[in-house]
């Protein structure tokens, strides 16, 4: 009967000390799984997600992109939720997340990651190149070197008027030299007839 009450006895202390130590986690876990700090970084933003922090205690966040500010130090209570943009970059940007806890250091977070460069910005259109100006065209000279000829102003020459078929002749024919001579002939015979009367009419006195 001894042995069988010292052996219930150590039985019962194990699993009272079993005990202790499951209490004992659970305590100790439960406050780490009260804070929660998320956040999330991409190429352009960042998001900001704290819970299940103290209501009662204040907490401060803080956020910094290659040292600069990127979200001076902000108080809160309980919850905290944040989108921020980020600066145009053509490297990657190192960003650094602090959380101080108000309720203790343990729940307090310093984190750093690293936002990548985006790549689906639009490309740039290649300029138009500008069309080479015209060459003007060389002006016709009299002589090679010499100055060019001015532009004539005259108007054209109106075309010679045509003779028309109907018009009388009016101009001389191959006839003519007879005409002419058959009136000299007429004319000295007249002078003749006129010559030869008047010598008459003088021998008669």
């Amino acid at each position: 009967m001894t042995v069988i009450r010292g052996t219930g006895r150590r039985r019962g202390a194990l699993l009272a000390a079993a005990a202790a130590g499951l209490v004992g986690v659970g305590l100790t876990a439960a406050p780490a799984q009260a804070h929660n700090p998320v956040w999330k970084v991409t190429c352009d933003q960042v998001t900001v997600d704290l819970t299940r922090y103290s209501d009662e205690a204040v907490n401060t966040v803080t956020i910094k992109a290659d040292g600069k500010d990127l979200l001076p130090a902000e108080q809160f209570k309980g919850e905290f939720h944040k989108k921020i943009k980020l600066p145009a970059h053509d490297k990657a940007l190192t960003l650094r997340l602090v959380v101080k806890a108000g309720d203790g250091d343990q729940y307090s977070r310093d984190e750093t990651r690293t936002a990548p460069v985006c790549d689906t910005a639009p490309p740039t259109k290649p300029s138009p190149k500008p069309s080479p100006p015209a060459k003007p065209k060389p002006t016709p000279s009299a002589r090679p070197g010499g100055p060019a000829p001015a532009p004539s102003t005259s108007a054209p020459a109106a075309p010679a008027p045509q003779p028309s078929a109907d018009l009388a002749e009016t101009g001389s024919s191959n006839s003519t030299p007879l005409v002419a001579g058959m009136g000299g002939g007429v004319l000295v015979a007249g002078a003749g007839i006129v010559w030869a009367a008047r010598r008459r009419r003088t021998a008669r006195h």
